[in-house]
């Protein structure tokens, strides 16, 4: 049978999302968005689908692998559908919102597309929930984009959270130090990117003790910061150092029974970051509920002259699969012929109305059909056996 016979089928990881998975969806990004709104950060909207250059620029450029390009048959020129939104908000604030007040607070909702799934996440497209704070190098920005991500999850029924730092700029800092710059070594590289600690001892030369050291560090965030502060380090790496244990100070201050832990190692997934980074994992559930991390803005989609930033990006699918199975909504029939008003009251209440269109000859039996838990008799609501 040819695909084009089976009009249902779509590409791979892409779905359809049926009741009452899409209202839950849409109430959940609604929640995280609210909570963020409250918090001072404003909500703005980028276009799917932007011009080639702009797109790709700056931060954006660490998604061009993963995005999709087509021709804009009106300028000709190549568009890309976004991978990422965080890119794009950068634009926003480089460009539309440079002359606002800083720090800017903005937050976003929106689907993504990508080229290729991951083990992970094999869905393509995907929802983002997300906020940026922009203009501020203070390790209180990042303690409030973690806080506030993990009160949000919180608020929208996600329980047990561990929120994971990195400091991607640690590694590459520590080897450029001692003359091995990691973009002219793809071994040392992908020894550090597979956490490979045989291999680490075998090729790391000089590096290899400190860099065993990071990759043991790993665990609770406190300890493995006892363990960084016991190394002897260049002033560059010290600097990385510094970053990450001001910020677990400042998250510990605001969150103190947040799980926190820290692998200064970890760097995939973080491209385009240039300071601590964070991952929010759910427990026993497939995929990361939420990242972000500090980056430079682009001014004008150029990738230059950016200013400093740090912010989030959750990750809707995983955290529907960290919610409960959503409850059978309240849903009252109402046979042909209800009055208006009666309807209306029942909706002021809270109860999603089903109107009949014609007689039936059993309202119970109708109700029943329609998925409705209730029935109207007389202006009474009453429970479908």
């Amino acid at each position: 049978m040819n695909d084009h016979d089976r009009p249902a089928l779509l590409p791979s990881g892409l779905r359809d999302v049926l009741p009452p998975a899409a209202a839950q969806e849409a109430e959940a990004v609604e929640r995280l968005i609210g909570l963020f709104e409250l918090n001072g950060y404003e909500r703005v909207k980028a276009p799917l689908v932007e011009f080639e250059e702009g797109l790709l620029s700056g931060a954006g450029a660490a998604t061009a692998s993963e995005t999709f390009r087509l021709m804009d048959p009106a300028s000709q020129r190549m568009m890309g559908v976004r991978a990422d939104i965080t890119p794009q908000i950068a634009r926003i604030a480089a460009s539309r919102l440079r002359d606002a007040p800083r720090p800017l607070r903005l937050c976003y909702s929106g689907d993504v597309l990508r080229i290729n799934g991951t083990h992970l996440r094999p869905e393509r497209q995907f929802t983002q929930v997300g906020m940026e704070l922009i203009g501020s190098d203070s390790p209180r920005a990042d303690a409030e984009i973690v806080v506030l991500a993990a009160e949000a999850l919180t608020a929208a029924g996600v329980a047990d959270i561990t929120v994971d730092l990195t400091m991607p700029p640690l590694a590459p800092a520590l080897c450029a130090a001692h003359g091995r710059p990691l973009q002219d070594d793809s071994g040392l590289r992908e020894a550090i990117d597979h956490k490979d600690a045989a291999s680490l001892a075998a090729i790391g030369g000089g590096l290899a003790e400190a860099l065993s050291a990071l990759l043991a560090a790993a665990g609770p965030a406190e300890s493995c910061f006892d363990a960084l502060a016991a190394l002897d380090l260049p002033p560059e790496p010290a600097a990385a150092r510094r970053q990450l244990g001001e910020a677990i100070a400042e998250i510990r201050a605001r969150a103190p029974d947040l799980r926190l832990t820290a692998d200064p190692l970890e760097n995939r997934g973080f491209e385009y970051h240039t300071g601590t980074c964070f991952t929010i994992f759910p427990a026993g559930v497939r995929g990361e509920l939420a990242s972000g991390g500090r980056y430079v803005t682009g001014a004008n989609g150029t990738g230059a002259g950016g200013e400093l930033a740090t912010g989030i990006t959750l990750y809707v699918d995983t955290v529907l699969r960290s919610l409960p199975a959503p409850g059978a909504p309240r849903r009252v029939f109402l046979p042909a012929g209800t009055a208006p008003e009666t309807g209306r009251a029942l909706r002021a209440e809270g109860w999603i109305t089903v109107a009949g269109l014609g007689p039936a000859d059993s309202a119970a039996d109708e109700a029943r059909r329609l998925g409705c838990t209730h029935r109207c008799d007389a202006g009474r609501v009453v429970k479908v056996g």
